[in-house]
């Protein structure tokens, strides 16, 4: 646990126990970056509701906390090019744009766990495949965390606004 990466305000996962959490650890409440999975959550909630360039300045805000070479960085990095190839495809009608940052979001995921910080990261690399095949099977796609597809309030809205 780094300070800078502490957050004792988060919230402990949904009813599991994904990589990146521990019950016995006290810090972030059991998080081993607070931070990270504060700004997951709100990353998440905001792309599941269509917000991909707020999400995409939320995983990258935190991305800069990690060093290269880091399954944390990784993770961010993945997310990142997510949020940015969903932007390309819905925004801008650019599946070529879209299918480039999902070859790279799919390469930074590889080697992450499939539970990172509560995200299904194995349902995003399917997806990423899928789209890449066929971008039309992003639409309409949401992001699983803690088993759950939440969308985005005015709480995850605000935290985007201030990270950006």
């Amino acid at each position: 646990m780094d300070d800078h990466t502490r957050d004792d305000d988060v919230a402990p996962p949904i009813g599991n126990s994904p990589a990146g959490w521990a019950r016995e650890r006290r810090a972030s409440n059991g998080w081993e970056h607070g931070t990270l999975r504060r700004a997951v959550v709100h990353g998440i909630r905001l792309y599941n509701a269509g917000a991909y360039h707020a999400a995409h300045d939320c995983f990258e805000a935190e991305w800069y906390n990690y060093g290269s070479g880091t399954t944390e960085s990784a993770f961010l990095h993945g997310l990142v090019q997510v949020a940015a190839g969903a932007y390309k495809h819905v925004d801008f009608e650019d599946d070529a744009g879209m299918r480039s940052l999902f070859g790279t979001a799919r390469q930074y995921l590889a080697g992450v766990p499939i539970d990172y910080y509560g995200v299904d990261v194995r349902n995003v690399r399917e997806m990423l495949d899928a789209a890449l095949d066929d971008p039309a099977e992003l639409d309409g796609w949401r992001i699983a965390l803690d088993g759950e597809r939440p969308v985005a309030d005015e709480r995850d809205r605000a935290y985007a606004e201030r990270v950006e």
